[in-house]
């Protein structure tokens, strides 16, 4: 389709001219996301209203013209990626909040909020939305939940839909269509909502979200435990989970993420270490304390040496440390192929010695860190695509992590969603029946198969 006819100022031709770019300069930056593969779009549209949404997608249907939502990019698996000339629905314009209800504790939003300024916003008023992928000072709560993204705090609150309590969206027909609400319960009908939340935007357009907040906890303490050898950290996780003590944040990093992240920035952190956990707990004062307290001692019985932060800014230097690890492991190598697989918390170490195993097998550098509070481990194969038979290697190396995966009654994808990276290997983890479900899921609401086509399941 030749795009430049929508610069015509007629609303039989394209509805909002105003709103779109043909520039060769925005088609390339909107044309890639986190996952570096790159795309070629035909157009980018601009929308900030739910109407707007609704005239460009009942078009697009019309025309049969491939729509790509899309947040901010920051996505892992190439989701918001365009194929076959798509027009990019960029949301980040519709970025409001539009009310924060503290007598009822539900947050309404568009799909373009950033994630971390909604959660600046509700920390002024003393409350608290837990979900807190490491992109949150970036990433749109739309693209949250297209994604069901999870973070570090969901071990003790959940991902994002155990918060989203209703949605509007724009199905590709151009209808809009609410889902859920304002009400904590709701047991009318199917649950359209949950349906939608990790759909990749590949069943409707999110225009609006109804979020469930939270009061802020009293206390906050931060603990890092670092060991000499990984099978101890691994044996320390087993038992902080089995304690009967739920902890806000249990995350791991292995000996490369944590050399990788002091060559990017110095933070302090131990290089003698093979492992470290950063722990968090909180609720009040007296229990967040009493809880640190038996964590530490279950830390250290396994051969750890722990250290509390004193004050926030020890705090948020430790966080800061944490979330810098993906992008220091470019200094590694030029391409990590990031998964983020999950075992039951339990087979932890089984999975960490398989890593090792892999590693040695293929003789590439494997960094693993991640929510190990969850069993959700982010595993970065480290090579470079220019040479290509260690990236053949690399490829070899993802498919067995995936087995070793599945094995240990695993799953191959914890919160990055399936996109462009994974659908080759949905095969491995999903029955054919349940492919055929989600397929017929998916032509129900796009009979004309416009929504983010090609993500998710392979053509055929």
């Amino acid at each position: 389709m030749d795009f430049n006819i929508f610069r015509k100022k007629d609303e039989n031709v394209f509805p909002l001219p105003e709103r779109l770019s043909t520039d060769k300069e925005d088609l390339f930056c909107y044309g890639f996301d986190a996952s570096s593969m790159q795309g070629a779009p035909s157009a980018i549209v601009k929308p900030v209203s739910t109407d707007e949404v609704s005239k460009v997608v009942a078009y697009a249907n019309k025309q049969r013209t491939p729509v790509v939502p899309r947040g901010a990019g920051t996505g892992m698996t190439g989701g918001s990626v365009p194929l076959n000339d798509a027009i990019i629905l960029s949301l980040d314009g519709m970025n409001r909040i539009l009310d924060i209800d503290d007598r009822n504790m539900i947050a309404v939003v568009e799909p373009g909020v950033i994630n971390g300024y909604l959660q600046e916003k509700l920390e002024g008023k003393g409350l608290f939305y837990p979900p807190d992928p490491a992109s949150m000072n970036f990433c749109t709560l739309g693209g949250n939940v297209a994604e069901n993204a999870g973070g570090p705090r969901a071990i003790k609150y959940g991902v994002t839909r155990d918060y989203v309590l209703g949605l509007e969206v724009v199905l590709p027909d151009g209808r809009v269509m609410m889902t859920g609400g304002k009400t904590y319960k709701n047991v009318v009908g199917y649950d359209l909502t949950r349906l939608i939340v990790g759909s990749e935007g590949t069943l409707c357009v999110v225009t609006k979200i109804f979020l469930k907040i939270l009061p802020m906890p009293e206390e906050t303490v931060t603990l890092l435990c670092t060991y000499s050898r990984l099978d101890e950290a691994a044996s320390a996780i087993t038992k902080i989970t089995s304690s009967g003590i739920i902890p806000r944040v249990l995350e791991f990093m292995d000996e490369e993420s944590v050399r990788a992240v002091e060559n990017y920035k110095n933070f302090g952190l131990p290089l003698d270490a093979e492992a470290m956990l950063l722990v968090e707990v909180d609720g009040s004062h007296a229990a967040a304390m009493q809880d640190a307290e038996k964590i530490a001692k279950i830390c250290t019985s396994q051969n750890g040496q722990v250290s509390i932060a004193e004050d926030m800014f020890a705090q948020q230097r430790l966080w800061e440390a944490r979330r810098a690890i993906s992008p220091a492991l470019y200094r590694i190598k030029p391409t990590k192929i990031n998964e983020d697989i999950v075992v039951p918390r339990g087979r932890i170490p089984e999975m960490l010695q398989s890593l090792r195993a892999i590693s040695e097998r293929y003789n590439l550098k494997i960094v693993n860190f991640g929510h190990a509070g969850d069993g959700n481990i982010h595993v970065n194969v480290m090579t470079d695509k220019n040479d290509r038979e260690e990236y053949e290697r690399a490829g070899k190396a993802v498919e067995d992590i995936f087995k070793a995966t599945l094995k240990l009654e695993g799953t191959i994808s914890g919160e990055h969603g399936v996109g462009l990276t994974k659908k080759q290997f949905l095969g491995m983890e999903l029955s054919e029946t349940s492919i055929e479900m989600m397929k017929a899921v998916k032509n129900i609401f796009d009979p004309n198969g416009i929504m983010n086509p090609g993500k998710i399941f392979q053509a055929g």
